[in-house]
């Protein structure tokens, strides 16, 4: 008994230290070494790419190449109909890939298991299953696909959520590096240098934007939105800023960026030949810039998926002892959560369908675009608004949840 206990602790112990060989060598490394979670999640990424292309090739040259098809000429909403209902079949077919895989590898905890095989490998089987679920959303009825669509409005918004938490869990951890007792007094020059580069970059935007975007008086809503963003930067300065909060100058820097960069996307997302947007309005024609505008944007999304899917541990309410027991035990732990990464996945599948069709169903976009359209404007200045709520709250949750915990107490 005691040697075949030995024997598996042995070659339990080498397939940990063979998997801290691959996870601690080189990207190339990651790669060779086939099946594991390091190599497996490009590989997710890299589907989720071509998704993202299959849906703007559905979207902008689909009528070409579905003339011949009867069952999509006969969709409501004119002659874009096709296009659209060609990303949300194709976004459909990617949520139902990520959304099995969500199922199938929710609560993986050891690495090693049956279920982390499954994430890792098996990609035989997954270039099956996937082109299937692919193929499967073109053969249901429109009515489902509108349906989906409209489905598709809230996963997009529940992917905006987990992005947005986030990136402040990342600007809080952050600051919270900065200023450990360890590394304060070397960081503080780098803090002040950092968070004066943001403010000062927030203001040259802000300008900036009045000055594209806002080019006469007429402009009330731009001027509206540049204007609360100034506002709304001040204010987080302000509550950070406070002695009762006392959270620093770094994270509200950071926060402004956030928050001009979704304003700029905002206006950007206006309706091409709007008065009010010269920017806009330049880029009527289909250049090569515009070509590769789209394509920053669509690579961009992939990597903010991508990078929000393996952020699992900012979701973690409870932190883990220290003591070295616990430590031993989670040697074989999986790297990230395997579920919340097909989940975030599954989302972006909504998102990006959210994101090429303008987040309306009825609404024809252009070739060469993403995200135009007053209801992508109108849903970024809420994302913005929401995000400045979520930091404030962050700061100010735990003075008032002390003061009714001393009341409590008094009580």
């Amino acid at each position: 008994m005691e040697t075949g206990t030995s024997t598996s602790n042995s070659g339990s112990s080498s397939r940990n230290d063979s998997y801290e060989a691959i996870k601690n060598g080189s990207w190339f490394n990651q790669f060779r070494n086939g099946c594991n979670p390091w190599m497996a999640r490009y590989a997710y990424g890299l589907i989720f790419l071509i998704a993202n292309l299959l849906a703007w090739a559905a979207r902008d040259y689909g009528q070409r190449a579905l003339t011949e098809v009867t069952k999509f000429k006969n969709c409501k909403g004119g002659e874009n109909c096709l296009g659209t209902e060609g990303v949300l079949r194709v976004s459909l077919g990617c949520f139902l890939f990520y959304f099995v895989m969500f199922l199938s590898t929710l609560g993986t905890s050891k690495t090693h298991s049956s279920r982390d095989k499954w994430h890792s490998g098996w990609w035989s089987a997954k270039l099956i299953m996937w082109p299937a679920l692919t193929i499967i959303p073109f053969l249901l009825p429109s009515t489902i696909i509108r349906l989906y669509g409209e489905i598709a409005h809230f996963g997009a918004g529940v992917f905006l959520l987990i992005q947005l938490i986030s990136v402040i869990s990342f600007i809080t951890w952050l600051n919270e590096c900065y200023q450990s007792k360890k590394d304060a007094e070397r960081c503080h020059v780098h803090v002040m240098l950092l968070a004066t580069t943001s403010y000062t970059v927030c203001i040259v935007g802000l300008i900036l934007m009045y000055i594209w975007y806002a080019p006469d008086s007429s402009c009330l809503l731009n001027i509206f939105f540049i204007t609360w963003t100034l506002f709304l930067l001040q204010l987080m300065t302000s509550i950070a800023l406070h002695p009762k909060v006392n959270a620093g100058y770094l994270t509200p820097a950071l926060m402004g960026l956030y928050i001009v960069f979704i304003c700029w996307c905002a206006i950007r997302s206006e309706p091409v030949g709007e008065s009010c947007n010269r920017k806009s309005a330049e880029s009527n024609r289909t250049d090569w810039l515009t070509i590769i505008s789209f394509v920053v944007a669509l690579l961009a999304m992939v990597i903010a998926t991508f990078s929000t899917g393996i952020d699992s541990q900012c979701f973690q309410f409870k932190k883990d002892a220290n003591s070295q027991g616990e430590v031993e035990e989670k040697e074989d732990d999986v790297p990230y959560g395997y579920g919340f990464f097909h989940f975030v996945f599954a989302t972006g599948a909504m998102y990006f369908a959210m994101l090429l069709i303008g987040w309306n169903t009825h609404h024809p976009m252009k070739k060469w675009t993403i995200d135009v359209g007053w209801t992508s404007t109108w849903v970024r200045i809420v994302n913005e608004w929401l995000a400045v709520c979520v930091y404030i709250w962050m700061l100010v949750a735990p003075i008032i949840l002390k003061s009714r915990r001393q009341r409590t107490t008094e009580t």
